[in-house]
């Protein structure tokens, strides 16, 4: 088996998924939520740990008081990728850790 091989992996993401990508040992990794977030690292660890921070912080921004803001001109928002974030808010409210959602094996 490649390398490329051992750390191509797909999770579960609701219709969705985490992709991971790494090209040649010593590159850096790449897991990315169905283009709506990526995290990176010089590993996989790194990477994901990196992308559940993005998730953190996208998630707790939609539910804050402040919320944010989705620009007009942003083509087609996808209202599962709102429940989807809101869920990860939801979870890490309760002082869950969000990994077990983010991380689902596809069946």
């Amino acid at each position: 088996m490649s390398f490329r091989a051992a750390v191509e992996r797909e999770f579960r993401v609701d219709d969705g998924a985490v992709d991971t990508h790494a090209l040649d040992p010593g590159s850096r990794c790449r897991l990315d939520l169905g283009g709506h977030v990526h995290g990176e690292g010089a590993t996989l660890q790194e990477a994901a740990d990196d992308l559940v921070r993005r998730l953190l912080a996208l998630a707790m921004s939609l539910r804050s008081e402040a919320g944010f803001r989705v620009s007009p001109e942003v083509p087609g928002v996808d209202l599962r990728w709102f429940e989807y974030l809101y869920e990860l808010g939801a979870i890490a409210a309760r002082g869950e850790d969000i990994r077990d959602r983010v991380f689902e094996r596809a069946a």
